[in-house]
């Protein structure tokens, strides 16, 4: 994840730059339930409205959590599916609120009426993200049901009407991209304190619909926007945070902005985004399916570590014998192609890799989201030319269904 506000910040108050340090432990989503009252088209869990058979129950989820705690897990983002649909959802965040954890709520929305938010409330979550991938009937077509919109922005209001720290998911698409604006405008009008854009990762439902990604061009016009509302925000004082997911090209797109517009800080930014250190799958995001199995995070559906049924979440994430989980923790990563070239991968550390490994089987390849030219990664010329990666042809030619 990089945390746009955060670096902003560092430009108008700078604070010292230290080494990557690997975290001592991992934030963990936590897909608690598979069962989703929505069908999206990015869905990275294939969930579906319906029960799925052999998802932990009440005393192995508290179980793992104190597991967790003791192993020094201080973050916990609660997910699916749609996690208000487990009948046990808030008796499990009291326990992990009991615990000591910072707990977050991962939410379509739809189902937040006001009855459940002051469940939710009650709860104290120290954040609840609903998603939203348009305005009206765009956000509808995504989540396949009609008045998804509405449920959804009604329940954003009534966590604002509770006083809870609420923000806004948009997964950005080719179909998607220009409604952009819209929902930054929409943040503003709302209160919302916090967006996030996560770009698409070829997983799920995401990988079946990835010949909709967003072109490289809508991805920078994206991020020079979220750069300039977030300018704007801190200039009028606005607590607001903005972050993106799933692309860390993006800190490396920052480095470029800051040369243009703050030169003089160039240094010490990219000081700061090679202590930030990039890609965490593996290492700072961990992720534990309704089954219970554990992987490197969330998009990570074809490699399992373990299970905690079987062995405990501490002995599976320490284990350093998992040849891929090993390799995720290098520094560098070694990677191939313009990812294994590139100046600049003590930034980014090899991107996501789970594009690379759904177009071509192999995960340590280049990740074809990048959205950096070869100029721009210091990427040495080949034969005279500047090579660039063919994203949209590699995705068409291998067809929109792995």
């Amino acid at each position: 994840m990089f945390r746009i506000s955060a670096m902003m910040r560092g430009l108008l108050s700078p604070t010292p730059a230290r080494p990557y340090r690997p975290p001592a432990a991992p934030v963990v989503i936590w897909n608690l339930v598979r069962r989703c009252n929505l069908a999206c088209k990015h869905c990275y869990s294939l969930s579906g409205d319906r029960d799925f058979a052999g998802e932990l129950d009440t005393k192995e989820a508290r179980g793992v959590m104190d597991d967790l705690r003791r192993f020094g897990v201080r973050a916990l983002i609660l997910s699916g599916g749609e996690p208000l649909l487990r009948p046990d959802i808030f008796a499990l965040s009291a326990y992990a609120k009991h615990l000591g954890f910072h707990v977050a709520l991962s939410s379509n929305g739809t189902l937040i009426d006001p009855d459940m938010a002051d469940r939710i409330a009650a709860a104290q979550y120290d954040y609840v993200g609903i998603s939203l991938d348009g305005i009206g009937d765009t956000h509808d077509r995504f989540r396949r049901r009609s008045g998804a919109y509405d449920a959804a922005l009604a329940g954003l209001r009534h966590c604002r009407a509770r006083g809870l720290k609420v923000g806004l998911r948009f997964t950005m698409t080719s179909d998607n991209a220009d409604e952009l604006p819209r929902l930054l405008d929409l943040m503003t009008q709302e209160g919302v304190d916090r967006f996030y854009l996560s770009h698409l990762n070829y997983a799920g439902r995401g990988n079946r619909n990835r010949a909709d990604d967003a072109a490289h061009a809508d991805t920078r016009r994206a991020l020079e926007l979220l750069f300039a509302r977030c300018i704007e925000d801190l200039a009028a004082g606005r607590a607001t945070e903005y972050v993106t997911g799933n692309n860390d090209a993006d800190g490396v797109y920052f480095l470029n902005w800051v040369r243009r517009w703050f030169p003089e800080q160039a240094a010490h930014v990219r000081a700061k985004l090679v202590e930030w250190g990039g890609n965490s799958a593996g290492s700072g995001v961990a992720n534990i399916d309704n089954l219970g199995n554990v992987r490197p995070d969330t998009m990570w559906s074809h490699h399992r570590l373990g299970n905690v049924r079987e062995r405990p979440f501490s002995s599976i994430w320490s284990n350093r014998s998992d040849p891929v989980l090993a390799r995720l923790r290098e520094r560098p990563r070694r990677v191939g192609g313009r990812c294994g070239e590139c100046a600049h991968l003590d930034i980014c550390n090899g991107n996501t890799r789970m594009r690379v490994f759904q177009l071509t089987g192999d995960l340590w390849g280049e990740d074809p989201a990048c959205h950096l030219s070869d100029a721009e990664i210091g990427r040495r010329r080949i034969g005279g030319r500047l090579q660039v990666t063919p994203f949209r042809k590699a995705i068409a030619s291998r067809g929109s269904a792995a």
